[in-house]
């Protein structure tokens, strides 16, 4: 697969509460959204993706904490990711209760694993992973927002939502509470998808009209997630913007896998 990110605060938020991680040895994508402003949204993401990060590398030691149940129709990918999530809120929530500056703080997540050609999917709040197949762009996450909900309870339309001052309130959050659900989801790839990874400020900016055009019209990974991020910007860039862009590739054959090997390890 190729791989790329860009991450950049917008032209109107003084500081940049966005956070990512990618760790190639895990096939393992994390995504996060600060939440809290004065309350150290900087920080709560940063706690969720290297929680993340961290619990799913000592599990792949350890096995699942036990302090967690386990679920049986659930596969280990997204069963694991899950636990992360459940746990970077625990450790976001405590250290807000112990730090009085950090009280209130919280953050979204969104976090891939591609196992061979299986891909488990765990979110929490508005922070979205999208499908690109065969030119369309496809929504895998629910946003766990006020608006979000109204729309899909026929209350209010889309064009309403997308003009709503209220596209912020979050109804669902890393660390705001002690426990939180987490929404999971597994699907198969296939040569040629590409995967999207993004915080709100560039679903806010961009429609997806235009954020399929990118992807379809730039064949590069890092060039695609430039060009989403000075999108963004150039609609207004009214909140930090992070997007990580994943392409699965045909893979090579073993022929040719084994070529390079045998050259650099030729004495």
């Amino acid at each position: 697969m190729d791989v790329a990110a860009c991450t950049d605060k917008g032209r109107v938020r003084p500081i940049n509460e966005d956070c990512y991680r990618i760790s190639l040895d895990q096939n393992l994508f994390v995504l996060s959204d600060g939440m809290g402003g004065a309350a150290k949204g900087e920080v709560a993401s940063a706690i969720a993706v290297e929680t993340v990060i961290r619990s799913l590398r000592e599990n792949s030691v350890n096995g699942l904490p036990k302090l967690f149940p386990s679920y049986a129709e659930s596969s280990n990918g997204k069963n694991s990711l899950v636990r992360a999530i459940e746990m970077a809120n625990r450790e976001i929530h405590e250290h807000g209760m112990r730090d009085p500056g950090c009280r209130g703080m919280g953050s979204t997540i969104v976090a891939a694993r591609i196992c061979g050609t299986r891909l488990s999917l765990a979110h929490v709040g508005d922070s979205r992973a999208y499908l690109f197949r065969a030119h369309a762009l496809q929504q895998l996450t629910s946003d766990h927002s006020l608006v979000a909900e109204q729309v899909r309870h026929g209350l209010m339309s889309h064009q309403q939502a997308a003009a709503s001052e209220l596209q912020s309130l979050l109804t669902r959050a890393l660390g705001t509470e002690e426990n939180v659900t987490v929404d999971d989801d597994e699907i198969e790839l296939f040569v040629g998808d590409s995967l999207l990874l993004c915080s709100d400020g560039l679903t806010r900016m961009v429609p997806e009209n235009e954020i399929a055009s990118i992807l379809t019209q730039i064949p590069s990974v890092r060039i695609a997630a430039e060009r989403l991020v000075s999108r963004a910007n150039e609609h207004g860039g009214q909140d930090n913007i992070t997007v990580i862009v994943i392409r699965m590739n045909k893979p090579r054959s073993w022929f040719a896998k084994f070529i390079p090997w045998c050259s650099s390890n030729l004495v």
